[in-house]
């Protein structure tokens, strides 16, 4: 082959080299660290084409998007009442300055996290430490996350990462603790419902002694009435029958004893023991 034939070919491979070293990619998903023997020179965020001295500087990735650190098992926390509660938790974050990121933690994901997660469960302990059990599992548990969020971000701040959100997933009671507390929440219960019954016994008396008043009160008014109306029925009764019977006495008495004898003869097991000469037989002795 020519001498000045290989010497170009040699001359086209290392350009190619120094060209393919010198030139790299940052994706859109990563953040690129450029170093020179060790140290960091500079970070690019943004993605593109960029350019670097070869076999001098060398670059280092690191994932920009968000990252969710999930713990394996729950941690047992203290509450303000020293009841233990078995807390299931997990945090978003992501990284936000690479060059101290790199710095912090030597760009070690699994630093990062171990820190992370020392700061969320310290930062748990001490708000899960104020609050009560009810506190904890229902009343304030969106302010606790708050303030935990607000605090450990402060502390990410420090390793160039930033904490998104820190959740609760479960809050769960170990089994000696649970026994106690639905035992008292049974008994709270129990009390409760006594108490509704007793108030809902006491209306219901006072509901029936209202309504036999009521009652009591209509029945004698109606009672009140229905007498006078009667009475005032038997007087005008009298008056006519007085009236009419005065305008003939001895049609009246006539009257009055067929009453006496349909009364007395009506039945034919009836007996009657009388003198013959009594006023009873008045009208059958005579036809006047």
């Amino acid at each position: 082959m020519n001498p000045r034939l290989q010497s170009a070919i040699a001359t086209l491979i290392l350009v190619f080299v120094l060209i393919s070293s010198s030139l790299f990619v940052v994706d859109e998903r990563k953040f690129a660290l450029v170093r020179q023997f060790g140290e960091v020179k500079y970070a690019i965020k943004a993605p593109g084409l960029y350019a670097k001295w070869p076999f001098v500087q060398n670059v280092l990735y690191f994932d920009k998007r968000v990252q969710t650190i999930d713990g394996q098992e729950p941690e047992r926390f203290l509450t303000a009442e020293k009841k233990n509660v078995l807390v299931d938790s997990y945090v978003k974050w992501r990284i936000v300055d690479p060059k101290l990121y790199y710095i912090s933690v030597s760009g070690d994901e699994a630093r990062a996290r171990i820190r992370l997660s020392q700061t969320i469960n310290d930062g748990l302990r001490g708000e899960f430490g104020k609050g009560t059990v009810k506190d904890v599992i229902a009343g304030k548990r969106d302010q606790i996350m708050q303030a935990m969020r607000g605090k450990a971000n402060e502390d990410a701040k420090s390793i160039g990462v930033e904490v998104l959100d820190v959740r609760v997933k479960r809050v769960e009671l170990p089994q000696e603790v649970a026994s106690d507390v639905y035992r008292r929440m049974e008994a709270e219960r129990t009390q409760v419902a006594s108490k509704l019954r007793a108030e809902g016994e006491r209306e219901a008396e006072k509901i029936r002694a209202d309504a036999d008043r009521t009652r009591a009160v209509t029945l004698a008014n109606a009672y009140s009435k229905a007498q006078g109306i009667k009475g005032q029925g038997d007087a005008e009764a009298a008056a006519i029958y007085a009236k009419a019977f005065s305008q003939n006495p001895e049609f009246y008495a006539f009257y009055r004893s067929l009453e006496a004898y349909r009364n007395t003869f009506k039945s034919k097991n009836d007996v009657l023991v009388l003198e013959p000469n009594s006023d009873f037989f008045k009208y059958l002795k005579s036809a006047q």
